[in-house]
């Protein structure tokens, strides 16, 4: 096993471990905590497979609008902290049922999938791979205007959850 393998079953490990962590706590804000820690994992399989720039997107645009997340998180449940209902409804099981039913799936199609052997080629990305992306980003005719709509979607997002901490602060 070369060093590089060891680090990607480590980061995997973590990876998957954190992600374990999100959907154990109860805290809402711990969740969101190991949530950044899952993404910086994935971030780290990203840098291990030499994908600079799926690393830094990464880092940039998923853990920070993670932080973002968890402003959002805190200022709009609050009351939900203090709460003494149930955390488990009445779905938990049919829940538990999916999840084992979907880990089957999954298992069955990770086995089945023909893996790369020692022998085969490795195809390699094209060099202007991180230009042709950023261009049709930017192009009118491509991507531009998706681009500038979730930009949009995310600004109303953070003002209507402003908007609607205030009025419970008032409120109370």
């Amino acid at each position: 096993m070369t060093a590089q393998q060891g680090f990607f079953f480590l980061f995997s490990a973590f990876t998957l471990l954190s992600a374990l962590r999100v959907v154990m706590v109860r805290n809402l804000f711990h969740a969101a905590v190991w949530l950044i820690a899952t993404l910086a994992g994935v971030a780290a399989l990203f840098a291990l497979l030499e994908a600079g720039f799926l690393a830094a997107v990464q880092v940039l645009a998923y853990i920070g609008a993670i932080a973002i997340l968890i402003i959002f998180a805190i200022m709009l449940t609050r009351g939900m902290m203090s709460s003494t209902e149930r955390r488990l409804n009445s779905w938990s099981g049919l829940g538990a049922v999916v999840s084992v039913v979907l880990l089957v799936i999954l298992a069955q199609v990770i086995l089945s999938f023909p893996w790369a052997t020692p022998g085969m080629a490795l195809a390699h990305a094209p060099d202007d791979n991180i230009e042709t992306l950023g261009k049709a980003i930017v192009d009118p005719a491509q991507f531009l205007l998706p681009f500038e709509v979730v930009s949009v979607l995310l600004l109303v997002a953070l003002v209507g959850s402003v908007y609607v901490a205030r009025a419970r602060h008032k409120g109370e």
